[in-house]
């Protein structure tokens, strides 16, 4: 769900926010859910089974298998987007880690990716390709390319309602550059 882009009496887009959701991550943070639960369980009840040493090394691979992949999945659910007059922030998850802040002077350009896929990048999640740069994946779809100017590489991510965010940074970018008269 994206909300509209606010506009100041008839004037082009000065703030735009958006989100992309990946329900499918909510699998995999089941699985890492039931590898802690296992760890849990051989904890309590694997003394009377197993000799310890066996036991501490399945219960410590149990718990940290299941933390990685309950906390590395569920921080990937979904991705909120916001564009406005200071530049383009990018929050994931239910806490907004990791985030990422990309001050308006910085961005020399931006432009729409009509389809992202997680195959391209390697997978779900905040990924880095040196010939392409940074993105975060949450799903297949559209998606916006910010280009960080010549030396830097680009950064993308997946979003709703990408043509707005697009059409809004680059009426910020514009008006950056070509103040308004009186302003």
């Amino acid at each position: 769900m994206t909300d509209a882009p606010r506009q100041e009496d008839g004037a082009a887009p000065q703030e735009w926010t958006g989100r992309a959701d990946n329900r499918m991550q909510w699998l995999l943070a089941a699985g890492g859910a039931a590898c802690l639960a296992l760890g849990i369980e051989l904890a309590v009840v694997g003394t009377r089974v197993f000799d310890l040493a066996p036991l501490v090394m399945s219960v410590v691979g149990c718990v940290a298998v299941g933390l990685l992949v309950l906390f590395g999945t569920v921080a990937f659910t979904h991705v909120r987007v916001r564009v406005d007059r200071d530049g383009v922030d990018v929050r994931c998850g239910h806490i907004g880690v990791p985030r990422r802040r990309i001050p308006l002077d910085q961005v020399s350009g931006c432009q729409l990716a009509p389809e992202v896929s997680p195959r391209s990048w390697g997978g779900w999640g905040y990924r880095w390709r040196p010939e392409k740069g940074t993105a975060v994946v949450v799903r297949r779809g559209p998606g916006i390319v910010i280009d960080l100017g010549p030396g830097h590489p680009c950064f993308t991510v997946t979003v709703d309602d990408a043509e707005n965010a697009v059409r809004t940074i680059r009426t910020l970018l514009s008006l950056r550059s070509h103040p308004p008269k009186g302003a």
